[in-house]
């Protein structure tokens, strides 16, 4: 018997069609994702100017409920209306006016009324920006 050159046996050689096949679906996702390109604009802000040196005022609640102000004791936790507290902040806001920042850092587990004492400190001496850090 002769050997036949289409048989089981015969290289099948380099097929293109599915070649062109993944061409043309890589060609279909490009084109599919340059179709969502992201339009870039230009945004109109209006940043705050900067008034000169900028006062960084940090209150810090302890757990055990004290309160200190940038490092200085201000009110023990039986002192519930912080009067020391209130008296420098309000000499700081009016020195420093109302640009600036008070940044409360309560200890994880300082209690939410010892909080409330120290923001109503803050309402006292008039600050209206106060955030927690």
């Amino acid at each position: 018997m002769t050997a036949s050159l289409h048989g089981d046996d015969a290289d099948p050689g380099f097929q293109i069609a599915p070649m062109v096949d993944v061409v043309f679906v890589l060609m279909l996702f490009f084109m599919a994702c340059a179709a969502f390109r992201v339009n870039e604009r230009e945004l109109g802000l209006n940043l705050p100017a900067g008034h000169g040196k900028a006062v960084l005022i940090e209150v810090v609640v302890a757990a055990d409920g004290a309160v200190l102000l940038n490092g200085k004791l201000m009110g023990n936790a039986q002192d519930r209306a912080l009067p020391a507290l209130t008296g420098w902040l309000r000499n700081s806001r009016e020195t420093f006016g109302d640009g600036d920042t008070l940044i409360i850092r309560p200890a994880p587990t300082t209690q939410h009324e010892r909080l409330m004492e120290v923001l109503s400190a803050a309402a006292a001496a008039g600050w209206r920006n106060v955030t927690f850090g």
